[in-house]
Formats: structure tokens, sequence, C-alpha cells
């Protein structure tokens, strides 16, 4: 029987020593700024989008772990950059992640911004020493990783929220916002593995689909927790959304419409994976705890 939770912390355990090797090491110049890369990207994590690299390298051949792990850490690491920006006083203004002082808290806030630019800037370097199967290329990779993460992917998600705070929204625009924001960067980590794996274009297709229905599933359940939560459960203040005024699955739904709508999307990723070459359980188990977690 499959074990979800030994295997996250297997790839979790397998991501750190990764990073610990990727990274400068703390007492290399400049000391600060390599101290604050290390104390925000080594400060723990579910390491979820590692996982989901890993998992859809092995759906497709299920020996590709280690292939795997260079693209995994380069997305912990683009992760972990927008984690900085998004606590910075003229972002979400946050003190707590992952239980411990925001990078900005411990170190300041000129040593985040650049300590976010630093590994932003070392997870593309990363993915281009990557070696992947045919029929795709290093260039492949930091292209698919660039569409995720720039003004039409993640950063514009995070505009069109400041942008929405305190203002009524659409549920298109609500969609735009979770898709970009969150959406975008679970897609490519399913994508990143699938690809360097060598999926065929069949394959590809399927696992883009899971990501896309589990990239929305895992917003929807961030709004749910971000209102039902302690800041205990979650490492960070909670019910942050409500007092910011913005508009959430769960102030245009209510809590159990908004986990109705993450379960339907979660049964349509389970759907999408049908048909695929290699072992798709972990993939599966990784649906079915994006929804139900309470981190």
């Amino acid at each position: 029987m499959f074990d979800l939770a030994t295997y996250l912390n297997e790839i979790a355990t397998a991501t750190e020593q990764r990073l610990d090797v990727l990274l400068p090491p703390g007492d290399s110049p400049p000391v600060r700024l390599h101290q604050a890369m290390r104390y925000s990207l080594l400060g723990g994590g579910k390491r979820l989008r590692p996982a989901l690299c890993v998992a859809a390298a092995e759906s497709i051949r299920p020996d590709d772990r280690d292939h795997a792990l260079p693209p995994a850490a380069a997305l912990e690491m683009l992760h972990t950059y927008t984690l900085i920006h998004d606590d910075l006083p003229a972002m979400d203004d946050d003190a707590l992640r992952r239980g411990r002082p925001t990078c900005h808290i411990a170190f300041d806030e000129a040593t985040a911004i650049l300590a976010g630019d630093a590994l932003l800037t070392r997870s593309f370097g990363v993915l281009a020493d990557t070696t992947c199967r045919p029929p795709y290329s290093p260039a492949d990779l930091v292209r698919e990783l660039a569409q995720a993460a720039g003004s039409t992917g993640v950063i514009g998600g995070q505009m069109a929220d400041i942008e929405g705070e305190g203002n009524q929204l659409t549920l298109e625009q609500l969609l735009y916002i979770h898709t970009h924001k969150t959406g975008d960067l679970i897609r490519a980590a399913v994508r990143l593995g699938a690809m360097t794996a060598g999926a065929d274009a069949a394959a590809l297709a399927r696992l883009t689909t899971y990501a896309e229905h589990i990239g929305l599933a895992f917003q929807i359940a961030d709004d749910v927790l971000n209102a039902t939560g302690t800041p205990e459960q979650l490492g960070k203040a909670a019910g942050t959304d409500h007092a910011a005024g913005k508009m959430t699955y769960v102030a245009a739904y209510g809590v159990e419409g908004a986990r109705r709508e993450a379960a339907t999307l979660t049964e349509r990723a389970h759907a999408a994976l049908a048909g695929l070459p290699g072992n798709t359980e972990p993939l599966h188990a990784l649906a079915d705890y994006i929804i139900a977690r309470k981190s």
C-alpha cells in the first residue's frame, strides 16, 4: 500500500540535500545574502512542488526519481523567492513563514529582496544544467519555468491579486488570480517532471490537465485554510484574506461550497491520469492530499 507520508519525507530529504549542494555556502561572500538565501530555502516546508515534479517523472518512467531532482530543486528555489517577496511590507507584510520570522524580519528588507532575486536567478541556472530525455532540452525547461513565473504567470497573478484587494471581483477575475498566482507554478512542476522524463505529447497533455485541476484546487484549499485555520496550524497569520478584503472562493461560495469545488476539481485530476505508462500512485495521493491538508 502506498504511503504518502513516507514518499513526501523521502522527496523532501532528497530535495534538501540537493538544495544544500546547489546553494552557495553560508560563509561565502556576500555572507549575509547567502545566509538569507539558505535561511529561507532550507527552513522546512512540505516541498510539495518538488514532490509533484518527481511524481510526474515517475508516472512516465518509474525509476526516474534522481533524474527529476534538479528541476525539483529549481522549482523550490523559485517558489521560495515568491514567498520571500510576498511577505515583504510592500506586499502582504507578514512576520511569520513556516513558523519562523520571515526573511525581512530575520535579516532586513533590502537583504530579503536580494535573497529572493538571487534564488530566482539561480533556479534558471540549475535548469540550464539539467539533463533531459529526448525530445526535450534544458532550453525547454527554462522556457517552461519562465512562462510560469513571469508577467503572464505567477507575477501577473500577484499583480491582479494586489489590484483586487478591497474590490468586488467577478468569478472570472478570481479564477485568473488563482490560476496564475498559484496554479501556474504547480502546472510547471508537473510538466517539468514529465518533460525531464521524456513524456510524449499525449502523456504531457494528460499531466497538464491533472496539474491545472490540482493547481486550482490547491488555491481553493488555501482559501479555506486561511478562513478556518489557526496561526499554529498554518505557521503564519490566519484570517488575512478577509481582513484585507480579498475576494476568495470562500467569500464567493462559503466554506462548504469552496470545499465542494475543490473536491470536484480533484476528481477530474484523478481521471486525467488514466493511461499513463508509469507509476501514478503518488500523483493520485498528492491530489487527495492537496485538499485534505491542514497547513
